[in-house]
């Protein structure tokens, strides 16, 4: 039976001259927000409790799950400003600039957005999946099993199932618009989508950005198998203060400087997997504080790609969670995210 409980899956604010709607996403609602005072332009993420797999967006959601993407997010923003800048400006009320505080304060209480709402800068996104692999799993294992390659990437023979690789791996995908699902492709192929120098610099920061988190993971008893960032690159203007002091690469777009920045979230159980590793074991699937749980079930009880409006006899119906799966997939995920930022809590 499918749970009755949702959470919060759509987000209605009202809109004005300076607060307007733009789209969802998968689980964030988009809005453009502009500051009366200064005339700054920026996007409102707001994180509902959707949740997706295998593309599909699911009829009901999981309660809380938008706050629990927010919190791990901000929390990676900052362990990994150093590497590379991201897209944050304020993710409470209270450091929100003043111009933009007034218009969304009357809404933080009756829209449910505390806890799961971000302030972020405008960028123009690199259309590229910037997926790091260190561990042969998922869909990365299928290719290896069939052809002895990820991504198209020759790889050594020998690789079992959940094997960490040798060194990680940058394996990017297309970014596919919605209902649409992204495809796995090779680094040449992925150059020809972004130019080589924006190649260069989202697979080179990809994978720093990977290696920092994996390593702090496993001191909280968790391995990052494989995870997915996104980026954007934001305008230098020319009166902006030096920017030398930025970790961010510098790429020139249309004659113009950009700074490189992450985007989007941070290392989720939504766009990662996490796995127990006091029970890593080679050789077999790994017990995981991430989607894969829901993707397992989904699979077991019919649903599969090519099935996106329903399963076999039920089309029509979309897909929905059992309330079991609800609880399951939220236990996992918070989990994950107080193991993480709890300083005196490992598994």
């Amino acid at each position: 039976m499918a749970s009755t409980d949702s959470g919060l899956v759509k987000t209605s604010l009202p809109e004005t001259e300076t607060l307007r709607f733009l789209n969802s996403g998968k689980v964030r609602d988009l809005y453009e927000v502009q500051d009366p005072s200064t005339g700054a332009s920026y996007l409102l993420f707001v994180a509902t409790d959707r949740i997706s797999a295998f593309d599909v967006i699911l009829n009901n959601g999981v309660p809380g799950k938008g706050k629990l993407l927010t919190q791990l997010s901000v929390f990676w923003f900052a362990r990994l400003a150093h590497i590379v800048e991201n897209h944050l400006v304020a993710a409470t009320l209270e450091s929100m600039p003043p111009g933009v505080r007034a218009q969304v304060e009357p809404l933080w209480t009756a829209h449910q957005l505390e806890g799961r709402t971000m302030l972020v800068r405008k960028a123009r996104v690199v259309k590229l999946e910037a997926i790091v692999r260190g561990y042969l799993t998922g869909s990365a294992w299928s290719e290896y099993k069939r052809s002895g390659t990820v991504h198209g990437i020759p790889l050594r023979t020998g690789y079992v199932e959940s094997d960490k690789f040798d060194e990680p791996l940058f394996t990017p995908s297309t970014k596919a618009d919605q209902g649409e699902h992204d495809e796995n492709i090779s680094p040449e192929r992925a150059q020809t989508i972004v130019g080589a120098e924006v190649y260069e610099h989202v697979s080179r920061t990809a994978l720093a950005l990977y290696k920092e988190a994996s390593a702090y993971a496993l001191t909280r008893g968790l391995i990052l198998a494989d995870t997915k960032f996104e980026f954007g690159l934001l305008p230098i203007e020319p009166d902006a203060p030096n920017s030398s002091s930025s970790p961010s690469p510098i790429i020139t777009l249309d004659s113009k400087p950009h700074k490189l920045i992450l985007i989007d979230e941070a290392l989720t159980p939504d766009s990662s997997r996490y796995w127990s590793a006091s029970a890593y074991a080679p050789g077999k699937s790994q017990a995981s504080y991430d989607k894969q749980y829901l993707r397992d079930w989904l699979l077991s009880e019919g649903f599969r790609k090519g099935l996106e409006s329903g399963r076999e006899g039920e089309e029509g119906k979309g897909w929905s969670m059992t309330d079991a799966v609800v609880a399951g997939t939220r236990e996992r995920y918070e989990t994950a995210v107080r193991v993480l930022t709890t300083e005196d809590d490992t598994k």
